[in-house]
């Protein structure tokens, strides 16, 4: 198929599409259009939500996705971006590009589209990449496309309009150690057709659909990858977001961090993360603030880590009950057990066998606790109790002799069964594990001490 992005009608097409429009001249392949980009050339799109053309040519249509008979999924979005009311013909506004990104975002595992088509270019598409010759990214463009493209991590975007070829290097879609590998994108411009500079302005490529590959083949990372060049413009759209969301919203609700003696009290940016998360391809979402526990955020105190593998690391705890009460976390987001990742889990499982080898070999069991509330990042807690003290009988005995008291439910989970078969992503609880195996669980339905697995 041929695919035009840019104006595919230009200021003398009238005699030369009559031949297409009677049907004496036939387009040789199907051939797909974008729209207007100016008041000229409106007339040439009979029905805006798109229409057959001419034999073979089609025009995709305002904006909306084109999936082919392959699976092939092709994202578009036709005219100019305009911030006048109401939005002129050939051009888009940013409610348009909104429900775009919505429509497509609401689809069960969206990991991308195939190939996006915008006439202007992104704005900021140069950063962190090659140069774009004369062209600079930082000025033109639009900011909406750039808002459209990180949002649907197109593996190809096409445009045009700066009538200037110019192929990026591909940049990646996920941030580096704190989200699981996802594919590149690559942004292509081109030049106008038949410019006088012999400047490139058709690109020719063939594309097995994503819905069609192997995962592994398809986030496989080449080697000129660069950074993301749109993070700057969505970290900017996310502080107008939280600062417009807090002006609605003066109910505020607070996290507190376990490991301070202060209980310190953070803000959240208003929403509680998770009550509405459908299980799908499990990959870190980012903190909607400051998190005190990502690994790559500089909110971490580093001197407190004692280990780090693929997926978690280990840490001291800040306000430690013991000298060697220690932390299991995710080097990603994730909010607790039951969003983990299946590798994650893995390598949870791993520490708890290295932490059980060890503190046996000093003569200590381990009590593991999680509270999945008001929290906003993963947080296992490790503690270490002498094997002369106390056995694990004598451990449950006290989590469920506090419960009791506290009017909580602590409910034993058979020895076989796993927490993700008792609660969902997003469900507030409180869980307890034993070196032994034995696991304790408490699904939170309205309030719960924040410190009971402290005072236990």
């Amino acid at each position: 198929m041929l695919l035009c992005v840019g104006n595919f009608f230009g200021s003398a097409s009238e005699a030369e599409w009559a031949g297409y429009r009677t049907g004496a001249k036939k387009a040789p392949i199907p051939t797909y259009v974008l729209g207007a980009n100016d008041q000229e050339t409106v007339s040439y799109f009979p029905d805006i939500s798109g229409c057959e053309l001419a034999e073979n040519i089609t025009y995709l249509g305002r904006r909306g996705l084109y999936s082919g008979t392959s699976g092939l999924q092709i994202a578009y979005l036709s005219g100019t971006e305009s911030q006048d009311e109401p939005t002129p013909a050939y051009s888009f506004s940013a409610k348009d590009v909104t429900e775009l990104k919505t429509s497509l975002l609401s689809t069960p595992n969206f990991k991308g589209v195939d190939i996006l088509l915008t006439s202007p270019w992104p704005r900021d598409v140069g950063t962190f990449a090659n140069s774009a010759g004369e062209i600079d990214t930082k000025k033109s463009g639009s900011k909406l496309v750039s808002d459209l493209a990180a949002s649907l991590k197109p593996r190809y975007h096409f445009a045009a309009l700066q009538k200037a070829y110019y192929e990026r290097l591909p940049y990646r879609n996920h941030t580096v150690l704190q989200e699981a590998p996802q594919h590149v994108s690559r942004f292509i411009a081109l030049a106008d057709v038949g410019n006088t500079s012999k400047k490139k302005y058709l690109y020719a490529f063939s594309i097995v659909p994503m819905s069609l590959m192997d995962p592994a083949d398809l986030v496989k990372q080449p080697q000129d990858v660069t950074e993301n060049p749109y993070r700057k413009l969505q970290k900017e759209a996310q502080k107008t977001r939280a600062s417009l969301g807090a002006e609605e919203e003066p109910a505020c609700q607070f996290f507190f961090d376990l490991n301070k003696h202060q209980g310190k009290k953070r803000p959240s940016d208003g929403k509680e993360r998770g009550n509405s998360q459908p299980k799908q391809a499990k990959k870190p979402p980012q903190p909607t603030g400051p998190c005190w526990f990502c690994l790559a955020s500089p909110e971490v105190e580093k001197h407190l880590v004692v280990s780090i593998g693929t997926h978690c690391y280990l840490a001291l705890a800040k306000g430690g009950l013991l000298p060697d009460h220690v932390l299991i976390l995710p080097i990603g987001h994730y909010q607790s057990v039951v969003d983990l990742s299946s590798e994650v889990v893995e390598e949870v499982s791993k520490y708890k066998s290295a932490l059980k080898e060890f503190f046996r070999s000093k003569g200590k069991r381990y009590v593991l606790f999680e509270r999945n509330y008001r929290s906003q990042h993963l947080q296992l807690q490790v503690i270490p109790v002498p094997l002369a003290h106390c056995t694990s009988e004598d451990i449950k005995e006290s989590f469920i002799t506090q419960a009791q008291e506290q009017q909580i439910e602590l409910l034993e989970i058979p020895e076989h069964s796993d927490i993700t078969q008792v609660a969902q992503p997003g469900t507030p609880y409180f869980y307890v594990e034993l070196d032994t195996g034995e696991k304790l669980f408490h699904r939170i339905r309205g309030r719960f001490p924040l410190h009971f697995g402290r005072w236990v």
